[in-house]
Parts: structure tokens; sequence; C-alpha cells
């Protein structure tokens, strides 16, 4: 078996071409810089109004992951560690709220709704807000009991207790 040395040329159009095939790779991996979110329907104004006042008090981080920005941008979301843990402002009011045989917590004075979704890891539902907000978390990070801290600080400084109509 032979061996041969191949000179190799790059033209000005081929490092282009490489440049562009590098950044498309690139983007078949795993992007944390940006968490596809779909915000919830259109809420009335004045929850809207206290879900863009929650999206600028929520912290830079959660369970030590960085925020992320979300597609499209929306003041009723956020996320942090990509799609590790998603929030969502202004939803309507889930249906198992009203089922007094749900499991709830309260966590610096703001009241959530537990979900176990299997696979899927957990959903987080504020109560007793004008606002609700869902925070769903990966089955990974739910382990971090302390999760709920920092959010529960943002919404007990921005959105009032109460019950909303919404």
């Amino acid at each position: 078996m032979s061996l041969h040395r191949r000179s190799v040329r790059l033209s000005a159009l081929s490092v282009p071409v490489a440049v562009l095939a590098v950044a498309a790779l690139a983007g078949c991996s795993p992007d944390t810089a940006r968490a596809r979110v779909d915000p919830p329907p259109a809420p009335p104004a004045d929850v809207a109004g206290l879900c863009a006042t929650l999206h600028e008090e929520l912290p830079d981080t959660v369970a030590g992951l960085k925020r992320t920005d979300t597609a499209p941008r929306s003041d009723l979301t956020a996320a942090w560690g990509g799609s590790a843990i998603v929030l969502r402002c202004g939803i309507p009011k889930p249906p198992k709220m009203s089922d007094p045989a749900q499991d709830g917590v309260e966590v610096d004075g703001v009241a959530w709704l537990l979900e176990d979704r299997g696979a899927k890891g957990f959903r987080f539902t504020t109560g007793l807000r004008l606002a609700y907000t869902e925070v769903t978390v990966d089955k990974e990070h739910a382990k971090d009991a302390g999760l709920l801290v920092p959010l529960s600080a943002a919404i007990k400084k921005s959105v009032p207790e109460g019950v909303s109509s919404y």
C-alpha cells in the first residue's frame, strides 16, 4: 500500500462554502441560546401588564441554569438552560386548580400547584395570584428543590395576590 501526499488548493469560493458548511452543522447541535416557547393565548391587558412586570423581575439563573432567549420573543415567556426550565405567564386557570385533591406547596408566600408529567418532568402553576404562571421543568432539573425560590421571589414582587378572573 502506498501513501501519496495530495496538495489541496482552496479557491476564494471554497472558503465561504466551508464556513457555511460548518455553520450548518453547528445548527444541528442542541441550541441553548434560544428556546422555542409558545406564548399562551393573549391574556387580558391587565394580566399581560403583570406578566411584563414579572418578565423584568425574573432571575438570570434558576437551578444553576442561565436564562435563555425565547422564540418567539414575548413578555409572557422565559426559559433557562435551553428548554430545561420554561415559564409562561398569563395562562388561563388550569382546570386542576379547582380540584382539592391536587398537590400543592407554598414557597416564600407563593402557592404552587404541582403536577407530575412522568418522563416530561413536572409542571408548577401559581395559584392565588392575579396572573397564573406555569413553570415546566424537565426530569433532570426537577430534582433541585430550590428552583422555585428565585421564581417565587420575582412573582411575589410583581404579581399581586388575588384570584384571577382569567
